[in-house]
């Protein structure tokens, strides 16, 4: 298949018109390869990792979330020059789907709320809010992840979900004005924790942001590349 093509399939799934504007730029194919493409990847970062699991499957295209060049470079060295090299050496395209996939139907945030059973959703600036019946424990079992909790969450009816850096005031406010009984994202904040108008948990990026990548490769018929940070909970 033609490249053009399996782009043109993504920007379906995900328009790019519905990224935030600090996407502009860095989302889209970010690293052009081979025109032919008959092999796709799916993962949520461009790790090195991901990238020798995508190219000894013979993938000619990686689909990410998280592009793998956020900042300008000046200079491409250490880390970044080993990754491009395998990259550009393999002739890999690299396509970022990232806020317009969390927007999209089915995206980040959809497949999240379907793992959770959310039912009677509603939009937030980018996450949903809805009803959901699970106790703290169902949660972490579901999304497969240890939970951090800042406040007291009592019984959870209605829940807000924001995949990955979601612990925004103004988002966490707007949920909060809803009713919401508690707000579920990753990488709180100190500063952000010491004002909250509602109970938050607290995940990690990649428990919640990976299942939609996964949920994209089943859909696009493809590999997902599963490759988690580790992290260790010391009690």
């Amino acid at each position: 298949m033609d490249r053009d093509e399996v782009v043109a399939t993504l920007e379906q799934i995900a328009p790019p018109s519905l990224a935030e504007e600090y996407d502009n730029g860095r989302i889209g194919l970010v690293v052009e390869g081979s025109r032919e493409v008959r092999k796709v990847s799916c993962a949520l970062d461009v790790t090195a990792d991901v990238v020798d699991q995508a190219i000894a499957s013979g993938s000619e295209m990686l689909v990410v979330h998280h592009t793998p060049i956020w900042t300008p470079v000046t200079m491409v060295r250490g880390e970044l020059a080993a990754l491009l090299s395998a990259v550009l050496g393999a002739d890999l395209n690299i396509y970022v789907l990232h806020s317009n996939f969390d927007r999209a139907p089915g995206g980040v945030n959809d497949t999240l709320a379907d793992l959770l059973g959310m039912t009677d959703r509603k939009p937030l600036q980018i996450g949903l809010t809805g009803a959901c019946e699970l106790n703290l424990e169902a949660i972490r079992t579901i999304i497969r992840c240890p939970l951090r909790v800042w406040g007291r969450v009592e019984e959870i009816h209605s829940l807000a979900v924001v995949g990955g850096s979601g612990f925004d005031p103004a988002l966490i406010s707007e949920a909060a004005v809803r009713g919401v009984d508690a707000f579920l994202s990753a990488d709180m904040k100190h500063s952000v924790a010491r004002a909250l108008p509602v109970p938050c948990i607290e995940a990690t990026h990649y428990a919640l942001e990976s299942p939609g990548m996964a949920a994209l490769a089943k859909r696009l018929n493809c590999t997902f590349l599963d490759d988690p940070p580790v992290v260790m909970w010391v009690p």
